[in-house]
């Protein structure tokens, strides 16, 4: 009697464990898609700008939060369709994309092109997200010099050297501020040439050539784009928190796809980015929160933010350490072991399409500016193909633009997809799935938001961010991804 009810107790435990991993063998595999096609009219609001004056900041402010907003009414194309606005878009991380890998070129010596590179408490602004603007994804709004003129920055982690727009212009594009002028600044001062601040450019050549007692900078990007002028040192006022003496570009002469923004804060990991710059009183740290691009920081959703300090690197995320290209200093090089797709490692992905050498050819890096995720052409086309194999009961749809692999889900509230984690040393991060299959237009046409490259060098886009507090710690030499963070 008592062995009969032993074996019947040994089944039962054996019958739960056995579909309990079946279960959670289910839930590694799948999971639900919410279909939340491309809204048919603009549904977003340019934010109440905000003014930062002398009397109600603190030069040791350990901690602030400011409410984010989207910035789609900076931009003269506020008034266009949110499908045109994503087409816009698109066409937009193409430039990017090419100024990218242009600059890695140049710092491998593939291209002959000079350039010049762009260059215990803690703060958080505004991030605004925007698809329709021509510089940037996300901007924040901060004073400029004493007093504070209130600008729009684009936010930047492929970028170092921090500038702005100053009159007088020599060429100045339009922007949705008044232009800084330096003149009405009580802070404001140049940087002399020959002086040890000056050096860190990496071409300082210009204050021989052109004979100037005022150092000069020269930023250039790949897509043609370009800003010079005076290197100088200026006080910035974020809400609650003021900073002294930033080195940052005076350009009296901007040209390229700026349009909206006044400049631009460098998020680099170069010496003259901001965070490096700031190293002494924010340790290095900062971190971003991305909502969905097409969140305006209602109430019903939470907004965009970024912070610097100690506060920006939350303890539970799971961390990857950050690799060194030789020949760059800018960007945040990830290692990337792999990809899985439903549940198993893809094959054809694996740490040696992902290498960087000792040339600084190849390796990944993550960037705040670029959209959608590019992989080198061998590892796209594998992850592709894995995931089209398990999406094989949603119905195809024609490619769109850069995107190969799209599906018909008009009609549907609800869908299952195959999972996606990417596998970086020191942890995995499973993507939400609007990271990866999103809407491109108001039918119900979704893609697959990946896609290939030619070159050595991969880039995780911002789409693939959304959700993620992403903590970069340039002490630690790591980046933190911690999941619905926002």
């Amino acid at each position: 009697m008592e062995r009969n009810v032993l074996n019947t107790l040994v089944f039962s435990v054996f019958v739960v464990l056995f579909f309990t991993s079946i279960s959670s063998s289910a839930s590694s595999q799948y999971q639900t898609l919410v279909v939340n096609t491309l809204p048919s009219s603009a549904t977003l609001s340019w934010p109440e700008s905000k003014s930062f004056s002398d009397e109600s900041v603190s030069e040791s402010t350990t901690s602030l939060s400011v409410h984010l907003s989207h910035v789609d009414a900076l931009s003269s194309f506020s008034d266009a369709s949110p499908v045109d606005l994503f087409k816009l878009r698109l066409q937009r991380d193409s430039l990017r994309v090419k100024s990218i890998t242009s600059l890695a070129a140049v710092s491998t010596g593939r291209n002959a092109t000079k350039r010049t590179p762009r260059s215990a408490g803690g703060f958080s602004g505004a991030v605004i997200s925007g698809l329709s603007q021509g510089s940037g994804e996300y901007f924040m709004r901060l004073g400029v010099g004493t007093p504070a003129t209130n600008v729009y920055m684009v936010l930047d982690t492929g970028s170092d050297v921090v500038w702005l727009q100053c009159s007088p212009c020599k060429a100045c594009y339009n922007q949705s501020d008044v232009i800084f002028d330096p003149k009405k600044s009580k802070t404001f001062a140049t940087v002399p040439c020959g002086s040890r601040l000056c050096r860190r450019l990496d071409d300082s050549s210009e204050c021989v050539t052109r004979r100037s007692k005022t150092c000069l900078y020269q930023v250039s990007y790949g897509d043609g784009s370009f800003t010079e002028g005076d290197f100088s040192t200026e006080t910035l006022t974020f809400h609650g928190a003021r900073v002294d003496h930033v080195p940052l570009g005076c350009g009296h002469d901007n040209e390229g796809l700026f349009v909206g923004a006044a400049g631009l804060l460098g998020l680099g990991r170069g010496g003259l980015s901001f965070p490096s710059q700031t190293k002494s009183r924010y340790n290095g740290k900062f971190s971003y929160c991305l909502v969905d691009r097409t969140s305006s920081g209602s109430s019903s959703k939470p907004p965009s933010t970024i912070v610097f300090g100690n506060d920006a690197v939350p303890k539970t995320s799971v961390f990857t350490p950050l690799l060194t290209n030789p020949k760059l200093d800018t960007f945040y090089y990830l290692q990337l072991l792999g990809i899985s797709v439903g549940g198993s490692r893809v094959p054809g992905v694996s740490e040696s399409q992902f290498k960087l050498d000792a040339t600084g050819n190849g390796g990944v890096i993550i960037d705040s500016g670029t959209s959608v995720t590019r992989l080198t052409q061998s590892a796209y086309v594998a992850l592709r193909d894995a995931f089209r194999l398990g999406a094989t009961k949603l119905k195809r749809a024609p490619s769109y633009s850069l995107f190969d692999t799209c599906f018909d889900l008009s009609g549907m509230t609800t869908v299952k997809v195959p999972t996606v984690v990417f596998h970086f040393g020191g942890g995995e991060v499973s993507l939400p799935a609007s990271n990866y299959l999103i809407p491109v237009n108001t039918e119900g046409r979704f893609c697959f938001a990946f896609a290939g490259t030619m070159g050595s060098l991969s880039i995780i886009g911002n789409i693939q961010q959304q959700g993620f507090r992403v903590a970069y710690d340039l002490v630690g030499s790591r980046v933190g991804f911690l999941s619905r963070a926002c």
